[in-house]
């Protein structure tokens, strides 16, 4: 294939990529925009493996043997990434979001190495940019390796979600991170032994583990979007090491939209970064009677009943149900729009609040919610959806916890004061659905259940809402 085709149809790789990115803005064209980006980067591989070489970069022409061993390392990874796909519950999304994530950029600090290798062993001499690019993408990918393993973790609960902290933890992050930077310096420089990149590797990884250990699982969505941006920014790199403009290219349109995300993300929590990255936010969990004493808070818990529930939400005129992580957990939302459908059979209009930081990815909900075939139009966002809340006689609430704490606005004593939240509490009645009183994945009780005008609907939220269903068509 001559250079100039191969560029050619490089060129609309990278238009499919910005057009998958411009599609996946929009939840009715999201799967066209999925399908317009595997389909550039199916693209991009067979353009590469055509090639007699590969354009530029320190890489070799490949042989036989090297394309068979491609092709059945292509069907595996294929493999895996379907029936993942297909298999893997909603719920453990995140989880492999975040997994893959860290495969790849685990694959581009083996890149790296390769490369790094191949210098060595060839007796290259090599132009001080190409060293850099080998140095930052070995020593970025990783850190978003290791940190994505260890997100990975706490999501599945392999290791505790909290934040994980100890005595001069900031200091030997730093240390370690300098002693890393400084070998990869090193290899910038020119200097061509294979232990200097190696050890600036293990400390990378050690420093990816450290660098998210001490983050609790209400910051998960914030790590995930930094770790892919960190990957997104490796494959950048990666791509000046290969020669490979589509690698430049996709690297940094990955790392740019990580990056705006996780900013988009850290607002929506009115936090900085640092603080999410450095804070160990929920690492102290207040109890039940701080927290209504530090926030002015009083009153008792009221539980209540499915049947008394479903009275409430069959004659109100409008009901606005706010979806959270335990919706996930329960695997709820095809019940969930039942239960909307049956409620709109009696002219009652419902909605969904979207806080962006609701469940344990970015889009969770919207990804949940969609699955169930719950109209787009239905789905507020949360500066779309607080002005409305006054009007709505009932406010259901599932599982969705430190994103309706009251205490956020009340309380300046709370970690999460100054975090935009739903405004739950300003509904007429407010109906909650738990399995129990334990904090959220913040760490940190919630004054709404303090709120008079709150009941407790206690229960799998699965199986509250199929009571709820039952309930209402018998009215």
């Amino acid at each position: 294939m001559s250079e100039n085709i191969s560029n050619l149809l490089y060129l609309v790789s990278i238009v499919s990529f910005i057009l998958a990115l411009k599609f996946l803005s929009s939840p009715t064209r999201a799967r066209r925009g999925n399908q317009i980006g595997a389909a550039g980067m199916l693209l991009a591989i067979g353009v590469t493996l055509a090639k007699s070489e590969t354009g530029g970069g320190l890489s070799k022409s490949l042989d036989t043997g090297t394309y068979w061993l491609i092709a059945i390392a292509a069907i595996i990874g294929s493999a895996i990434g379907v029936i993942g796909a297909r298999k893997v519950k909603m719920t453990a999304m995140p989880q492999m979001v975040a997994l893959f994530n860290g495969v790849g950029g685990g694959a581009v600090a083996l890149v790296a190495l390769s490369e790094y290798h191949n210098i060595i062993r060839d007796h290259v001499s090599t132009t001080w940019d190409i060293s850099l690019a080998i140095g930052i993408s070995g020593l970025i990918g990783s850190v978003s390796f290791a940190g994505s393993i260890i997100a990975f973790a706490k999501l599945q609960e392999l290791i505790h979600g909290r934040p994980i902290t100890y005595p001069g933890q900031k200091i030997v992050n730093l240390v370690i991170l300098g002693v890393g930077l400084g070998l990869a310096c090193t290899v910038a420089a020119g200097v061509t032994h294979h232990w200097v990149l190696v050890v600036a590797l293990l400390l990378a990884l050690a420093f990816g583990v450290l660098f998210v250990l001490p983050i609790g699982g209400a910051d998960m969505p914030v790590v995930i979007s930094l770790l892919n941006a960190f990957t997104g920014i490796a494959a950048a790199a990666s791509g000046f090491e290969l020669g490979s403009n589509v690698l430049i290219v996709s690297g940094m349109l990955v790392g740019a939209s990580g990056t705006l995300l996780t900013l988009m993300m850290g607002k929506a929590m009115n936090r900085s970064i640092g603080n999410v990255l450095f804070g160990a936010f929920g690492q102290v969990a207040a109890g039940a009677g701080d927290a209504a004493a530090a926030g002015g808070a009083t009153g008792t818990v009221k539980s209540t009943s499915a049947d008394d529930v479903a009275i409430m939400l069959a004659y109100a005129r409008k009901v606005i149900i706010v979806p959270g992580y335990g919706l996930a957990v329960a695997q709820a939302q095809h019940n969930v729009r039942e239960l909307a459908d049956e409620l709109e059979k009696r002219n009652v209009e419902v909605v969904y609040a979207i806080h962006p930081v609701a469940g344990r990815m970015p889009g969770h909900m919207n990804v949940l919610l969609a699955e169930a075939n719950v109209p787009y139009t239905a789905l507020k966002e949360m500066e779309e959806v607080n002005p409305e809340f006054p009007l709505a006689e009932v406010a259901l609430v599932i599982g969705a916890n430190d994103v309706t704490n009251p205490a956020a606005r009340s309380n300046p004593a709370s970690p999460i004061y100054g975090m935009p939240i739903l405004d739950v509490d300003k509904a007429q009645a407010i109906v909650v659905m738990k399995r129990s009183m334990r904090p959220g994945f913040a760490g940190i009780d919630n004054e709404l259940y303090l709120d008079p005008k709150c009941m407790m609907l206690f229960g799998d939220a699965k199986e509250s809402v199929v009571k709820l269903v039952t309930a209402v068509k018998a009215l």
